[in-house]
């Protein structure tokens, strides 16, 4: 979504029906990896699956493609094919290696096929961190003050802290937002109006 509202055609490979039909929803043109292998630009994984892009689909990509990997292991792009079809492997830059093909075409690997966000990067932006560090701050205070009154298992972060968090960032950020009137509230918290 970041991609395409920056300007990028994105196409989404898939292989399950329902996220395949929500990506469709969503506004991408879903298509199979034989057929974006052909016209994509940037390749991204964020399966958890093994050989995601193999063989087959480094043949047919564009010369300059860049693959990486944001969703597994290194195991999401088969590396050891894309190092047996490359006649010359170089480093191009900090976390970038080109393998250059008998064809005459360079594909570029990101962060050794790792995760690229652990891989590639210099940690976490702050405007992550912060809301990652509060949202564990005010959960730890929840817990010392209700931890007694609870069971023993895994619970969801109280819709209460992450509307404050939210809202604490919204106003660092000098965004204004909306509030609900009286009478939106009350309609909202009832079922009595309306058809």
């Amino acid at each position: 979504m970041r991609a395409k509202g920056m300007g990028a055609i994105v196409y989404i490979t898939e292989v399950s029906p329902v996220k395949a039909l929500e990506a469709y929803m969503d506004g991408f043109e879903v298509l199979p990896m034989s057929k974006a292998a052909r016209i994509g630009e940037i390749f991204i994984t964020v399966t958890g699956c093994k050989d995601v892009l193999r063989k087959e689909h480094f043949q047919v990509m564009k010369d300059g493609a860049i693959l990486c990997n944001s969703g597994h292991f290194n195991v999401e792009i088969d590396i050891d094919e894309l190092e047996k079809m490359a006649y010359k492997k170089e480093k191009v830059r900090h976390e970038t290696v080109g393998y250059k093909l008998k064809d005459g075409r360079t594909l570029f690997l990101l962060g050794e096929g790792r995760l690229i966000n652990l891989a590639s990067a210099e940690g976490h932006p702050p405007q992550v961190m912060d809301l990652s560090f509060a949202n564990q701050a005010l959960s730890a205070l929840y817990l010392k003050n209700k931890g007694k009154e609870l069971q023993k298992k895994v619970y969801s972060v109280p819709e209460e802290i992450d509307n404050e968090i939210a809202r604490l960032k919204l106003k660092t950020l000098n965004i204004e937002i909306d509030k609900l009137t009286k009478e939106q509230e009350k309609y909202l918290s009832s079922w009595q109006e309306g058809t």
